[in-house]
């Protein structure tokens, strides 16, 4: 299937022949005939299969469709309301500043003389109240900082005739709702709707339901899977030695960019610092940092100049970087599904990639959750020197449950040990 054949205009299909986009993936060739047709979609698709054209270039093709009938409808001199709060055409929703860029800078990309602005927290108020000042045909924005220009009247949603959630799973479980709920009191019923994932629960998928019309699901390989290029592997390690095991793993094979997930911003903080003392240089990026620091880390990285990038969850969904060769899970999330995110950062458009996770014992019901999720055994492999030890984990039981902690420890670690042999 081609391009062309999906109902794109000529202008569109030559800026993607520019760009030397010249075939659709699966999820695009699905859904981009579905949104122009105007149906409210769900779509899940691995990450880095092309998610944002799949929902940007239908939208951008039918507001030019729509400019294109106000100007023959105004050529013959047919009186047409007018109204300022029409400026909004289409609203994209993301969950993480660098979501949002990442969705600017692509449909961007794709753009035919449309106005798109981009509004998230972090960034001066007053430039972005300034973009918006002239109207804006597509609109990127984070909740929050969409919210605050909705205050003050910065911007009009009610004539907005299509929302997207990117990453709509994460949207409606980092606390968005109350928020979401405060958007859509603003938008036209009549609207239509798009929710693109890589991942949906159940109880997602219910919520879903309720806030579209008749939806079609576009669902392009397993549900919450994994890319195929993707090499993972689980590295059993005591919690004490993770940050010499990462660093041993940095060096003694050569890798020159690495991005490192952690749970927490105190984490990635101390082990960008130990990590520099290693002689690795290295960054982290979080909610507590700026955005103008967490972008310059990114740039950083993206360059060469860093070598591991330490980062919370807020960059599982936001990061684009081409060809990143390595994903290294420092700490396993609380919740299975970012575990797909966080290493869909690699292995996109079609490069392979490796996916490490370093897991501790007390991690065990994190990765047997992922596994669950995933529907699959993870490869698991104890590395001479780096074995994991019983006594070390149970040491930090209560007194009085020490005992049984060290039986339980020391069980779970000889099924380990048996798992590893028969792989």
């Amino acid at each position: 299937m081609s391009f062309q054949s999906l109902g794109l205009s000529a202008s569109i299909l030559e800026t993607l022949r520019k760009l030397g986009i010249t075939e659709p993936t699966p999820v695009q060739s699905e859904a981009i005939p579905l949104v122009l047709q105007g149906k409210d979609v769900i779509a899940s698709a691995q990450t880095g299969t092309g998610k944002t054209a799949a929902f940007g270039l239908p939208i951008i093709q039918k507001i030019l469709d729509a400019q294109t009938l106000t100007d023959v409808i105004e050529n013959d001199e047919i009186d047409t309301p007018k109204s300022k709060a029409a400026c909004v055409k289409a609203l994209v929703l993301t969950p993480t500043r660098e979501l949002a860029q990442q969705v600017f800078e692509s449909l961007t990309s794709y753009n035919q003389g449309l106005k798109i602005v981009v509004v998230y927290g972090g960034t001066s108020m007053s430039v972005q109240t300034k973009h918006l000042s002239s109207g804006a045909d597509i609109v990127v924005a984070t909740p929050g900082r969409l919210l605050d220009h909705l205050f003050v009247g910065n911007i009009h949603l009610n004539n907005a005739q299509t929302l997207v959630l990117d990453e709509a799973d994460r949207m409606m479980d980092m606390g968005f709702m109350p928020d979401l709920q405060r958007i859509l009191r603003r938008m036209s019923h009549e609207k239509q709707t798009l929710f693109f994932s890589a991942t949906f629960t159940k109880r997602i998928r219910e919520v879903a339901y309720k806030l579209l019309k008749d939806p079609v699901e576009v669902q392009i390989a397993s549900e919450n899977s994994t890319a195929d290029l993707v090499e993972q592997m689980v590295y059993p390690v005591n919690k004490s030695r993770k940050r010499e095991l990462l660093s041993y793993l940095i060096g003694s094979r050569n890798w020159r960019q690495v991005l490192v997930f952690t749970k927490t911003k105190q984490t990635s903080d101390s082990l960008a610092k130990e990590l520099k003392l290693d002689g690795i240089e290295a960054a982290s990026i979080n909610g507590d940092k700026s955005q103008g620091a967490r972008q310059k880390a990114l740039d950083d990285f993206k360059s060469g100049k860093v070598r591991a990038l330490i980062a919370t969850d807020v960059a599982a969904r936001g990061l684009d970087i081409q060809q990143l060769p390595h994903v290294v899970n420092y700490e396993l999330p609380f919740q299975a599904e970012d575990y797909v995110h966080r290493i869909g950062r690699t292995g996109r458009a079609g490069e392979v990639g490796q996916a490490i996770s370093l897991m501790c014992p007390q991690e065990q019901y994190l990765l047997d959750a992922i596994e669950t999720l995933l529907d699959t055994r993870l490869p698991q492999q104890w590395l001479p020197g780096y074995e994991p030890t019983f006594e070390e984990e149970a040491a930090t039981a209560p007194k009085r449950t020490r005992s049984s902690e060290k039986r339980k420890l020391k069980a779970k670690l000889n099924i380990h040990k048996q798992r590893g042999k028969r792989r």
